[in-house]
């Protein structure tokens, strides 16, 4: 049974809304993936603050409208899915990346990233990155390497001096 106007429009809008909520998304095609697989997935993006939605291509081609490059979702064959990021712009997209490395019937395609599309091999370069708890752990070592250098150029010194005073007693 088809849908009402009404109920496409409500659809549309949902996906929109997600669109502009989401801090990424990307797109992918799924040619036959198990329903366990799909239901791991969603298990898992959601732990990440993240949503794996199955959306029909013209709904999807309205959805980004206007966007540059919006044609790119043709290239994808199958049912097309749509894996919105919450939270991280980067955590969604390396648990699709994980799943799309374990699965061939599972492509990805192009994103969305700062309401631009992405093509398919900057989503690959984005699921590379580090999660942001990698990079700020990276960021504090960095910024605390040249404090823990000095106190041990200055630990160094005092030893050097205890060494020193060491002598002179053993000498009196």
């Amino acid at each position: 049974m088809s849908k009402t106007k009404q109920q496409k429009q409500l659809a549309l809008d949902k996906v929109k809304d997600k669109i502009a909520q989401s801090k990424s998304v990307v797109f992918s095609a799924d040619k036959g993936l198990a329903v366990k697989t799909v239901e791991a997935l969603r298990r898992d993006l959601k732990s990440k603050g993240g949503e794996y939605l199955v959306v029909k291509k013209t709904l999807l081609k309205k959805a980004l409208g206007d966007l540059e490059n919006a044609d790119s979702i043709e290239s994808l064959e199958g049912n097309i899915a749509a894996t919105f990021s919450f939270e991280d712009e980067v955590a969604a997209v390396s648990v699709l990346n994980k799943y799309v490395k374990e699965n061939d019937n599972l492509e990805m395609g192009s994103g969305i990233l700062e309401n631009r599309i992405i093509l398919p091999d900057m989503v690959k370069k984005l699921a590379s990155l580090p999660s942001k708890e990698v990079m700020l752990a990276k960021l504090v070592g960095t910024l605390q390497a040249p404090i823990s250098g000095m106190v041990g150029v200055l630990k160094g010194n005092l030893r050097n001096l205890v060494g020193v005073l060491n002598a002179i007693k053993e000498k009196k």
